[in-house]
């Protein structure tokens, strides 16, 4: 037998907040019984795993252990990193590279590092120009 992930925790100083920036990210509402103050907030993942935010006392001081890579479904990265600043993210770092490659690391509000990286429509397109380019 072997074990399967059920929740990805993510601590946090306001469950609910982070949750609901995480619900706009992802296009996943929170749970129906999530409530400001509380101290858990859940989002169900169509993936089957589900974030738990969970309050803890202490605030984010070193750089995260763990991290979300995100793949965009219904637009480019960079048009993703944009959205993504709107709502509320930051930029940590730019690793965009001038052949189209590349990925962007942005903080959640609460400073929660996350990665941007191509859509696989982008990946699918820089494949096909690659063997384009060396068939001809």
């Amino acid at each position: 037998m072997s074990s399967h992930i059920h929740h990805i925790t993510i601590d946090c100083a306001d469950p609910y907040e982070l949750a609901g920036f995480w619900s706009q990210v992802l296009d996943c509402p929170r749970h129906h019984d999530d409530h400001p103050g509380d101290p858990e907030a859940l989002l169900f993942l169509p993936s089957g795993v589900s974030l738990l935010f969970q309050q803890v006392p202490e605030g984010k001081t070193v750089k995260n252990r763990l991290h979300l890579d995100l793949i965009p479904t219904d637009r480019t990265r960079d048009e993703e990193v944009e959205r993504l600043l709107r709502l509320g993210a930051r930029l940590v770092s730019d690793h965009r590279r001038s052949d189209g490659t590349g990925w962007v690391t942005l903080a959640d509000p609460e400073g929660n590092e996350f990665c941007v990286e191509r859509s696989r429509q982008e990946r699918k397109a820089r494949q096909t120009v690659g063997e384009a380019s060396e068939t001809g």
